[in-house]
């Protein structure tokens, strides 16, 4: 028996986080996750595009159509939606009792939450694909070449990743998974309403426009919008003034909640 036990392979942590990944990502296929992923997405472009399409156009658009001008915010909704996902899963976990599980087994104690924000980053791109693709149905095209397209994708999953570590973290240290998504909803739906991914920022009222232009969404739609490019001359090129401030708003959520996310797990599986 010791003779056995002495052979057996010890699996490595690429072996092992490979493993739980796929224990997150194989039952989407199944249980509908994806399909549910792939409707919120259709969805949510319908239900902004069909009623805001003659209500939002004109002139200070200044882009060709407003789908041109929309998709950008779209894109941003269905990686929020992921991230929401995340969040669901990490509470299911750690209520359950599975993040106490896995820290009896030899595996690091890290690679649990790294398999869902693998997890996490696998719905991200099949919400950035579906977004783009409904996009496409609308009228929403890259006119910049297929470099400042692969940026545009680049930063939306960047995105999503920092927002995922940030789900992870708070469905980690809640108690209630249900409540947990559902409070990560109400911010979502707050700053994408209240961002320039709606409207340009004159039509909002004086007072609230500082609050509009400065807030990440916004400075995200701004980056995506210019990297997106348009028919026509309106759109802003593509500068560093442009896009630190987006960029600047993803490390940042990124660097301030890692930490956080690594002090949540390991106090959640002691």
């Amino acid at each position: 028996m010791t003779a056995l036990t002495a052979l057996r392979p010890t699996p490595s942590g690429l072996q092992q986080w490979w493993v739980l990944s796929s224990r997150l990502i194989a039952p989407t296929l199944r249980n509908g996750e994806v399909a549910v992923g792939i409707a919120v997405s259709a969805a949510a472009t319908a239900s902004l595009y069909i009623p805001l399409n003659r209500l939002m156009d004109g002139p200070d658009l200044k882009m060709s159509s407003y789908a041109q001008y929309l998709v950008p915010l779209i894109v941003l909704q269905a990686i929020a939606f992921a991230s929401i996902s995340t969040a669901f899963r990490a509470a299911t976990d750690s209520v359950q009792g599975i993040n106490r599980r896995f820290q009896s087994l030899p595996i690091p104690s890290l690679t649990p939450l790294a398999a869902r924000i693998t997890a996490s980053f696998y719905r991200c791109l099949i919400g950035l694909a579906v977004a783009l693709g409904c996009g496409y149905a609308i009228g929403f095209r890259f006119h910049r070449g297929p470099l400042f397209a692969a940026v545009f994708c680049l930063l939306t999953l960047l995105t999503g990743l920092a927002l995922a570590i940030l789900g992870d973290t708070l469905g980690t240290k809640s108690r209630d998974p249900a409540a947990t998504a559902q409070w990560l909803l109400l911010p979502q739906l707050i700053f994408g309403f209240l961002s320039v991914g709606i409207q340009p920022l004159n039509r909002f009222p004086e007072w609230i426009r500082p609050i509009v232009d400065n807030q990440p969404i916004s400075r995200l739609v701004y980056a995506l919008q210019a990297l997106a490019g348009d028919s026509g001359d309106g759109v802003p090129a593509v500068s560093w003034s442009l896009m630190w401030p987006a960029l600047a708003w993803v490390v940042g959520i990124a660097a301030g909640t890692l930490p956080w996310a690594v002090l949540v797990y390991r106090r959640r599986t002691r």
